[in-house]
């Protein structure tokens, strides 16, 4: 099995008739995930590859059960779509909207919490359950370097999740599901909310951790890994390492306070917790073979 986005989940697409909206929407299905419909208000009565579109999400679901929403909506109005996506009875939803307002995010992550609901991004690629389904922007030329697999992998940085990801299939494993928390300073959903249900899911054995100076999520696992809360290995990288210290980073997540966020304290909270943190990319894969 798959967490958070699988063979069985039916999609609707916020923003689906925009130019990159109705270009990933095809592609997600292409990908094998089931889209059911999209929402774009003043559109209803058009298609995107024969997917209907609907003034509202619950037009939509009304006509068409579904249990995920992706957005592909402009930064500024990602909130109202959350919300809408809430208010209609959607509890997992992902948004690949790169510079949400501060205010907003916090806003987003606080309702979505108060619902028992799940916000993944913004500013990530996605979440993909490799062989199943995909939500977000994953090229089609994914499925020649993700292999289906036993290894969950969570990510704050697009720039190295697909580097990362081929050493792990070098190793010779493969993926259940790759989620991009997104590289914001405050994400929908952290790290160490997704391990509880990696800890549930049979299919993984273990999980890689690509991380990123700044921020204190990698720090939160290690706690989560310590209480025994996470029983399976834990494999971790993190860029940034070679970053000077004391230095302002242009990152949006790439923040530092109080002794927290550095790369090394974060790989001395891992590796105190037990986890194996790789020195570059390409120690990821045996290291995956040494944890199992």
């Amino acid at each position: 099995m798959s967490i958070f986005v699988h063979k069985q989940s039916r999609v609707i697409v916020q923003g689906a008739t925009g130019k990159e909206g109705a270009f990933w929407t095809k592609h997600m299905k292409d990908m094998g995930t089931q889209v059911v419909a999209g929402v774009t208000p003043g559109k209803e009565g058009q298609d995107v590859d024969g997917i209907p579109i609907y003034h509202s999400v619950r037009r939509a679901i009304k006509e068409h059960d579904a249990d995920i929403s992706m957005l592909f909506v402009p930064p500024k109005f990602t909130k109202d779509a959350v919300f809408e996506a809430l208010d209609a009875g959607i509890r997992k939803i992902c948004t690949i909207a790169d510079g949400i307002p501060l205010h907003d995010a916090i806003a987003i992550r606080q309702a979505a919490q108060s619902c028992g609901a799940m916000v993944i991004g913004g500013n990530t690629s996605g979440v993909i359950s490799v062989g199943e389904a995909m939500l977000g922007t994953f090229p089609y030329w994914i499925e020649r370097v993700y292999k289906k697999g036993h290894i969950g992998v969570m990510t704050r940085s697009g720039s190295l999740t697909n580097e990362v990801t081929a050493e792990i299939v070098k190793g010779g494993f493969g993926i259940t599901t790759l989620v991009g928390v997104g590289g914001d300073p405050v994400p929908g959903t952290r790290f160490a909310e997704l391990l509880p249900y990696y800890e549930k899911d049979e299919d993984t054995q273990a999980v890689v951790i690509i991380g990123e100076l700044g921020g204190t999520m990698e720090e939160e696992v290690a706690e989560l890994k310590i209480s025994g809360e996470f029983t399976k290995p834990i494999v971790a990288f993190m860029g940034g390492r070679t970053a000077p210290e004391g230095k302002r980073m242009g990152h949006a997540g790439a923040i530092v306070t109080g002794g927290r966020g550095t790369v090394k304290g974060k790989t001395l909270a891992l590796t105190k917790a037990g986890a194996l943190v790789a020195k570059k990319p390409s120690e990821v894969g045996k290291l995956l073979q040494e944890a199992l």
